[in-house]
């Protein structure tokens, strides 16, 4: 069916809530809306006007058959073009933010900062005045996944050298664009990056050293955020008047069952999962968190290692880290069941092994076209009730939220996902006191999902990727978010996109 060939109107038609109720609850005043994107999922452009390799341009490149469809990012939404109508689509949203990445590879095309590419500065530089003159404030993630590919030569995030080439990245960004972004993120989604870029191999670069490398490269990645914010901190803060922070993921980790070991084994998979990047940056004490250097060290020894796979971090590295951010960026999709494995095997060398656990999804839970994205929304509130206890009430903005289909139009899954999700953050401020400024739903527009390539689609925006002009087409979920934006609650009837 061709999307293009269709006139398309956005009505509201009253429908049922079904089983989430509406919520009474309003969102504070101060808090904010947004939507979030990432540069190579949206951009194309990826070799255009001096923008360098990435590790995502050579793995799609050398292996296609690597990503489920065999597809890439060389145009994907064409944003680097149509930048103009992407504003546009979030001024018709209403939202107040718009959370989106820099490429490092467009900035600084070998990914060093002696040569800068000021095409693809020109290029940030104008979207960003765009957005402003749109009355939408930029959230600028500097590095999302898109590791400039000499850095990745040179061994990548393993190298504890590539802590001290991003702080350098990070200073280029702050001179350029620091007068008009006043929120920054350092690094989205550390555990992605290690676990699956040089763990399991599901990611860019597709290394897989699982048990190894992923903690190799989980340092330098807490160094490199550390340096940027205290580069920050120091140098920018006070001209600049913002505010820099971390994007850590997390699922819920629910026991499967009341027993004592399995309700161990999922507080250790908390510790392990969110902790490991957490932990050292929010808690008081700073560092990884014990039971995981127990459990690592434990696992090291059985395997006749003299040391732990796990790198140490000194006394001084410790107190660097610790307190490096001024909010938590928190990325939330789904919730699993846990039980408890921690008398396996000890010879397997592996992240997964290491965590001692096996986890399920109940065939109950509503289901997404992504197998491991389930529609459980009451593990959202668990999860910030968690963080809250664990870390002493941060500030948190939500940094991710989604639901993937296959691009349905009228998609009432996304809707029914998004209402009950939201429903139970409003209960998490209201009733709970958690302290949660803002909410960026993922994702503006469908776009390239890395491995899974364009199977999976995220957005409030169709885009038809058969369509040289890639046209983006409102969903259903468009007006839904737009309503509850406006209304600064969860609107009681449900939007429905009618095709006539």
């Amino acid at each position: 069916m061709e999307i293009r060939k269709m006139n398309v109107v956005v009505v509201l038609v009253l429908t049922s809530i079904g089983v989430i109720q509406a919520n009474t609850f309003h969102f504070p005043d101060n808090f904010s809306f947004g939507v979030a994107t990432a540069a190579y999922q949206i951009e194309g452009g990826w070799n255009k006007s001096g923008k360098g390799e990435n590790i995502w341009d050579r793995i799609t490149h050398k292996r296609p058959e690597w990503v489920k469809d065999g597809k890439n990012a060389d145009i994907a939404c064409d944003s680097y073009h149509l930048w103009k109508i992407d504003v546009q689509l979030l001024k018709q949203l209403g939202v107040d933010f718009y959370r989106f990445s820099l490429s490092w590879s467009r900035i600084l095309p070998t990914g060093f900062s002696e040569y800068i590419n000021w095409n693809g500065v020109r290029y940030y530089s104008d979207f960003i005045d765009e957005l402003l003159a749109n009355d939408i404030r930029p959230v600028v993630t500097l590095y999302h996944w898109d590791l400039p590919q000499p850095l990745q030569d040179l061994g990548g995030w393993p190298n504890l050298l590539i802590a001290s080439y991003f702080e350098d990245y990070a200073k280029v960004a702050f001179q350029l664009f620091g007068d008009r972004v006043k929120t920054w993120i350092t690094i989205n989604e550390p555990n992605e990056i290690c676990d699956t870029g040089y763990g399991t191999g599901a990611a860019a670069p597709g290394i897989e050293e699982s048990g190894t490398l992923d903690y190799l490269c989980g340092k330098t990645v807490l160094i490199a955020h550390a340096k940027a914010y205290h580069l920050y901190d120091k140098y920018y803060r006070n001209k600049q008047k913002g505010e820099i922070g971390i994007t850590i993921v997390s699922r819920w980790n629910e026991p499967k069952t009341n027993s004592t070991r399995d309700k161990e084994a999922a507080e250790r998979t908390m510790q392990m999962q969110f902790g490991w990047w957490a932990h050292p940056i929010f808690s008081t004490k700073g560092d990884y968190p014990l039971v995981m250097k127990e459990r690592i060290r434990n696992m090291s020894q059985c395997q006749n290692l003299e040391e732990s796979r796990l790198p140490k971090f000194t006394t001084n590295e410790i107190e660097y880290i610790k307190g490096s951010s001024d909010f938590m960026g928190l990325n939330h999709y789904s919730t699993w069941l846990i039980t408890d494995d921690s008398e396996n095997n000890c010879t397997i060398v592996s992240y997964e092994n290491d965590m001692g656990m096996k986890n399920v999804q109940d065939p109950s839970w509503i289901p997404s076209a992504a197998s491991w994205l389930k529609d459980v929304p009451w593990g959202f509130r668990k999860l910030l009730q968690w963080i809250k206890v664990e870390y002493d009430n941060p500030l948190i903005h939500i940094t991710e939220n989604g639901f993937a289909d296959v691009g349905e139009l009228h998609d009432t899954g996304r809707i029914h996902y998004h209402r009950g999700y939201l429903n139970e953050l409003l209960n998490a401020i209201h009733l709970d006191g958690c302290k949660i400024k803002s909410y960026a739903l993922w994702s503006l527009m469908d776009n390239m999902e890395w491995q899974d390539g364009y199977t999976l689609k995220f957005g409030l925006y169709y885009v038809n990727f058969s369509d040289p002009l890639r046209t983006r087409t409102p969903k259903s979920s468009a007006n839904f978010y737009k309503e509850l934006i406006r209304l600064r609650r969860i609107p009681r009837d449900t939007p429905q996109l009618i095709v006539i």
